[in-house]
């Protein structure tokens, strides 16, 4: 059953008629994302030249995801009227998040220790000499925020800077405490406020459906972009690194998919094939960031709570991000094996321990993974491994955006669901339901999934 992208947020439950199948997008993206692919294969430069289509579509997203989340954790917080809720849930998704990250940075050096894929390249350091360079101006000379510069950030300067800096814990921070405030007025409360609020969120999703028209447009100028500017070659080039990447996050996640299923009782791959329109949005353009307002609808249609939606959904965002951490822990051994350098297993240790602290911080930041990975190198003092070193995986780091975006993006859906389960906001149901392809009632905007399913437990 697919979001009709014409309805607002209230009635994405609606079953749409079956469309032709040229009109599908599903079948849209894949045209546009194959054709993509060959316009920048044969004719490199234009397709180059065509990333402007993709930096539209995604600017067209985000200029509203941060009053989607907005109103959608104030709807689910107003609703619910409980702080001790929101304290758990928030609470549970960061226990969650720690344990799945942490484990995936250690999954990521088990294929990396077990594959080898920097063994065979036997780079000369010398041979690195402006690689530092390289970097500073992959990263605009930025760097990482230090834990505390991060978690101090979450609270925005003014609540105006927040939205117009597109920043999304900020956001969302400001939004739980408006909803929580909201909530406190009760059945005193001015009602004129809720119903602004619900229907701005209607409106909202109303002209999402309307920007993902554009969807297979920016799909076809990113997949254009990327083979046209980094080309096939790289594909040789770095060949055992791309494989042990994607075959650590097929891997990956098949282990989601168990968490999916004991955790929650989700069968994850019919959640991908309902998923199936958004996760190609994703891998076409590169972004999570753009699906975020149609996987938040997809979520809370499938039976999870708008309130465990709206914090679990943005958060992990920026502290739930499995396929960067992935990819990082293997990098880090990549490099090491590039240039002959055998790393302890003490040494091992310190870098997943560093990666935990860099990757919380990397969402929004400029060449993220270049900086982290310098960090981290840094971090363990290595002299025969030095900083500049990272300049190695320029010619690949790109490439591996499907593989990032896919873990990410799947990765906070089980996460949605998962705490959704503990805190007994799940209707089991409903998602079974819907996963199954079956028409269910859509969703009334005074009607929470927490509701129902404590009425049928009681």
């Amino acid at each position: 059953m697919a979001i009709d992208t014409d309805t607002p947020y209230s009635e994405t439950a609606r079953p749409a008629t079956r469309t032709r199948w040229y009109r599908s997008l599903f079948v849209q993206l894949l045209v546009a994302i194959v054709g993509g692919i060959a316009i920048g294969w044969i004719w490199p430069d234009f397709g180059a030249d065509l990333k402007p289509l993709a930096d539209g579509f995604i600017k067209l997203i985000k200029m509203l995801i941060a009053p989607i989340i907005f109103c959608t954790v104030v709807l689910g917080i107003a609703h619910v009227g409980d702080l001790k809720s929101v304290g758990r849930i928030g609470v549970k998704a960061l226990i969650y998040f720690e344990a799945v990250t942490t484990f995936a940075l250690l999954f990521g050096l088990l294929i990396g220790n077990l594959f080898g894929p920097g063994s065979g390249f036997r780079i000369d350091p010398q041979t690195l000499a402006n690689g530092a360079e390289a970097v500073e101006k992959k990263t605009n000379s930025g760097e990482l925020p230090h834990t505390v510069d991060f978690l101090l950030n979450i609270i925005p300067t003014s609540i105006i800077s927040a939205f117009a800096e597109n920043a999304l814990l900020q956001v969302l921070f400001f939004a739980v405490l408006f909803g929580l405030a909201l909530a406190k007025f009760g059945e005193k409360g001015p009602p004129i406020v809720f119903e602004l609020i619900d229907h701005f969120s209607q409106i909202f999703f109303v002209i999402i459906g309307w920007v993902m028209r554009l969807a297979p447009i920016g799909a076809f100028g990113a997949m254009a972009y990327i083979i046209g500017q980094y080309g096939i070659s790289s594909l040789g080039s770095y060949g055992k690194l791309i494989l042990c990447c994607y075959l650590a996050a097929v891997l990956f996640i098949g282990i989601l998919g168990g968490i999916a299923w004991i955790f929650a009782g989700v069968n994850l791959w019919k959640f991908v094939r309902y998923i199936k329109d958004e996760l190609f949005i994703a891998l076409g353009t590169a972004s999570t960031e753009v699906v975020l307002p149609r996987i938040m609808a997809k979520l809370t249609n499938a039976g999870c709570s708008r309130t465990t939606t709206g914090l679990v959904v943005p958060t992990g965002y920026s502290f739930n991000l499995d396929g960067a951490t992935l990819y990082l822990s293997i990098c880090v051994l990549f490099l090491a094996q590039a240039l002959g350098v055998d790393l302890t297993l003490g040494e091992q240790i310190t870098a997943v321990l560093i990666l935990m602290l860099t990757s919380k911080g990397m969402a929004g930041v400029p060449g993220s993974s270049f900086l982290a990975l310098s960090a981290t190198v840094a971090a363990i003092g290595h002299g025969a491994i030095p900083v500049a070193a990272v300049a190695l995986l320029l010619g690949a780091d790109r490439i591996m955006d499907s593989m990032r975006v896919s873990v990410n993006l799947l990765g906070n859906c089980v996460a949605t669901f998962v705490v959704a389960n503990w805190e007994g906001q799940l209707d089991k149901e409903r998602m079974r339901a819907v996963l199954n392809g079956d028409d269910v009632e859509p969703l009334d905007d005074d009607e929470l999934v927490s509701e129902k399913v404590a009425a049928r437990s009681t």
